[in-house]
């Protein structure tokens, strides 16, 4: 099921912590892709769609440099290939030791619509991609051409980034603590309870900030709690 615009927008106002107390109330508990960071603190957050490319390690004799004259070359293909409005998540086998991309691919990326770009790997041209304002996480800088020891092997099949299960149309949201991969079949019903929470979440932080404690408060044991949560809500418009 297509993404719906309503939904893209919902996830837009919410953070990954947020999603990720909604899937654990749901029973999935692995769905942060472990060690990914911003490339730049000051980009937006990140909603979109899996598209997903997975490398294996490279054996020698089928990864020289010729194999990027190959138009149909998994890499290369999947960065022509992937939707405008997807983000396309690399396995690369937690692997940073050789770039997943660079630059010049992510920047290709980002013209052609593409919502944001995730590597369990590293990037080249690190600096240079946190300077394009583009959604990009990865593990850490890395110099290396990624033919020294990936092999890009299949285009839009299940991946494992990070430690976390990711199928293609899964719902990637990314934003300064990482990145969560959404069920495709939750995604709506995510982003409905994560706006709800949200607004609690800020009422709770008003109050705290008044001196409130936080017990009866969050949670909202106290009766009172949700009385002025609702008086709260009214005069915000939230």
């Amino acid at each position: 099921m297509p993404l719906k615009p309503e939904t893209r927008a919902k996830l837009k106002t919410v953070g990954t912590a947020t999603v990720a107390t909604a899937l654990y109330k749901r029973g999935f508990r692995t769905q942060a892709i472990q060690d990914v960071h911003p490339l730049s603190p000051l980009q937006p957050t990140l909603v979109g769609e899996a598209f997903t490319l997975r490398y294996m390690p490279a054996r020698e004799d089928l990864n020289g440099l010729e194999v990027f004259r190959d138009r149909a070359h998994p890499q290369r293909k999947a960065v022509e290939d992937c939707p405008p409005g997807a983000v396309l998540v690399m396995d690369s086998r937690k692997d940073a030791r050789a770039a997943s991309a660079g630059s010049i691919l992510v920047t290709r990326l980002m013209q052609r619509g593409v919502a944001g770009v995730v590597t369990d790997g590293g990037f080249r041209d690190s600096t240079e991609i946190a300077q394009l304002g583009y959604c990009a996480y990865h593990h850490r800088p890395s110099a290396p051409t990624n033919l020294t020891l990936h092999q890009a092997i299949e285009i839009n099949g299940p991946i494992g980034c990070g430690d976390a299960p990711v199928f293609p149309g899964d719902v990637i949201l990314g934003d300064g603590d990482g990145v969560i991969v959404i069920p495709a079949h939750l995604a709506d019903e995510i982003a409905n309870e994560a706006v709800e929470m949200t607004a609690f979440e800020d009422f709770v932080t008003a109050e705290v900030r008044k001196g409130r404690s936080i017990l009866g408060l969050y949670p909202p044991t106290d009766e009172k709690s949700l009385t002025d949560f609702a008086a709260w809500r009214k005069a915000v418009g939230r």
